[in-house]
């Protein structure tokens, strides 16, 4: 006697398809679809809760164009910092070093240009070669003489610091060639027809929606031609209507202001190029397989001493592309520049996804945690909120970040 099961057990839709599901069982799809990717989309929904709650207590001020364009300014060099951490946190490392970094290359990027004469690009080129020298050093004693990273980046910290200070002499050292002083205060020239908005910076917004829009589709049709597990239907398209508006709102707040900022220009190659990377590239696959199980990756060929040492150097020129930055928008170079970076860049990673143990983490993950912090520094200043009460605000949602990491790996989350 046979029992006709898929009579009573009808089978389920397809992932990504629309069925025929409607009202609640719609809603009961979507949230299930939450439930499932809530590693991936939860800091998104906190972004804009965030960014309401503050723009509804300062009564719209948070989302005025001069304030969005203030906030971009202001949280650069900790977003390009963020980049490098989550590469090194999803390699399962730590680097304490970034912040005395930053300094050390703002001190010497006044040294050579304003002590020595040396024409700015000449100048950024040799920072960032310094960068890469620190990094490398640094990297050098990780990967292949197995010193904690812990340790190595603190001993770094300590000897960066002592470095700016020796070069800088205690003292502040500045101005900066105005070609440099661009890269971290500059925005892009106006051309076109007489509007009320920057024209570029339209036209440069629309092309950034396509291409998030076109590389979304591309990455779900991957997905789906490998037999992955993706998101149902509705909820993509909810996605790609919310990055859409949300590009869409600053493309037309910075446009309405002075235009996009040099350094955003330079903010969105980065998470470009290394988005691409760890996406689609070896080296990028590499970094999750000795993050996520290094005994495996070793197995599999994987020279980890390699990546690692790579990732460290890596680390070095993007602190060093920070450290230029903030340099330039102050336009001098402090002995006490870069102070607790570190801590801003490894919380922005944590915040944005990026797992403890390594292996976990993306680099819109970093900048969209990045974004949370600067988000509530922004707010809280507004509110006239004290540095006190602002650290405890920021450690709590530190907390609550790496919390959240553990509770979705008990409950088994992605």
């Amino acid at each position: 006697m046979s029992t006709d099961v898929t009579a009573k057990s009808p089978a389920p839709a397809p992932p990504g398809g629309t069925g025929s599901a409607t009202g609640g069982n719609l809603l009961q799809l979507m949230l299930d679809g939450l439930r499932r990717n809530m590693r991936q989309y939860g800091m998104l929904i906190a972004l804009g809760l965030i960014v309401a709650f503050f723009a509804i207590l300062t009564d719209g001020d948070l989302l005025l164009p001069r304030n969005v364009s203030n906030l971009v300014l202001q949280n650069s060099y900790i977003l390009i910092l963020a980049i490098g951490m989550m590469l090194v946190i999803v390699a399962g490392h730590i680097d304490l070093s970034v912040g005395s970094l930053t300094a050390f290359v703002g001190a010497f990027a006044a040294v050579l240009t304003v002590q020595h004469d040396v024409s700015w690009p000449v100048a950024v080129v040799l920072c960032l070669l310094a960068g890469g020298v620190a990094g490398a050093a640094q990297g050098f004693f990780i990967a292949y003489l197995g010193i904690p990273s812990f340790i190595v980046t603190l001993a770094g910290m300590l000897v960066f610091r002592g470095v700016t200070e020796i070069f800088l002499e205690g003292q502040t050292l500045g101005p900066f060639p105005d070609g440099l002083q661009k890269m971290g205060n500059g925005f892009l020239p106006e051309t076109g027809p007489q509007t009320n908005y920057h024209n570029i910076t339209l036209l440069l917004g629309f092309a950034m929606i396509a291409f998030v829009v076109i590389q979304e589709m591309r990455d779900r049709r991957r997905q789906q031609e490998f037999a992955l597990d993706v998101v149902p239907r509705n909820i993509f398209l909810l996605k790609l209507v919310a990055i859409t508006a949300a590009l869409l709102s600053v493309t037309m707040l910075l446009a309405s202001y002075k235009g996009a900022p040099i350094i955003l220009l330079i903010l969105g190659a980065l998470v470009v190029g290394y988005g691409y990377l760890m996406r689609n590239s070896v080296f990028g696959r590499h970094i999750y397989a000795i993050g996520g199980n290094l005994p495996a990756a070793k197995l599999s060929g994987v020279k980890d001493k390699k990546v690692t040492f790579l990732v460290f150097v890596n680390m070095g020129v993007l602190a060093a592309l920070a450290g230029l930055a903030i340099a330039a928008r102050l336009n001098a170079a402090s002995p006490k520049a870069g102070l607790s970076y570190e801590l801003e860049a490894i919380a922005s990673a944590f915040i944005g996804g990026a797992s403890m143990s390594g292996g976990v983490g993306t680099v819109l993950g970093a900048i969209i945690g990045g974004v949370v912090l600067g988000v509530l520094n922004n707010g809280m200043n507004l509110l006239s909120v004290g540095t006190d009460w602002q650290q405890v605000i920021k450690g709590l949602a530190l907390l609550a970040a790496v919390g959240f990491d553990v509770w979705n790996k008990r409950k088994g989350g992605n």
